[in-house]
C-alpha cells in the first residue's frame, strides 16, 4: 500500500515561479495547489486539507505574504508555512528570523530568500511535515 500523497499550497504571483515549483514538488510525490494571490489561496485553504503551504513574501502588495501566513497559522495553527521571498534581491534589505520574537511576528515556521533550490524546499518539507 502507498503512502498517502501530502498536499502542499503554494503562492506566488510569478506564474513562472507557480509552475517550476509545483513540477519539483510534484516529481517529489506531493500534490500541489497553486494560487496567485490571497484569495484562491484562501478558497483552496477552506476547500481542501492543506499539509503545508509555501508563500511569497511580497506579492501585490508587499505584506500579503505576511497576512496569508498568518490567516493560515490563525486558521490552522498546525499547517506549516514556509515564506519565500526575493525581497534582499528587490530592494537590497536582509530580511531573516533571527529571534523567537520575530518567528512569532512572523508566523512562518521558515524563510527562504529566493532563489530556492528543490533539494533545499523538499528537505525543509519533509522536516515540517515530520513534526505534524
Amino acid at each position: 500500500m502507498s503512502k498517502i500523497k501530502k498536499n502542499i499550497l503554494l503562492v506566488d504571483d510569478d506564474v513562472d515561479y507557480l509552475f517550476q515549483k509545483k513540477l519539483e514538488l510534484e516529481k517529489e510525490g506531493f500534490n500541489v495547489f497553486t494560487a496567485h494571490s490571497i484569495k484562491p489561496a484562501r478558497k483552496i485553504l477552506e476547500e481542501m486539507q492543506i499539509d503545508l503551504a509555501i508563500v511569497d513574501l511580497m506579492m501585490q502588495e508587499k505584506d500579503d505574504g505576511f497576512v496569508l501566513s498568518y490567516q493560515i497559522k490563525s486558521s490552522w495553527p498546525k499547517t506549516p508555512v514556509i515564506m519565500v521571498t526575493g525581497v534582499t534581491a528587490q530592494t537590497g534589505l536582509e530580511f531573516d528570523t533571527i529571534t523567537e520574537n520575530e518567528k512569532k511576528w512572523i508566523k512562518a515556521d521558515t524563510i527562504f530568500t529566493k532563489p530556492v533550490r528543490a533539494e533545499q524546499l523538499v528537505r525543509e518539507i519533509r522536516r515540517l511535515l515530520a513534526n505534524e
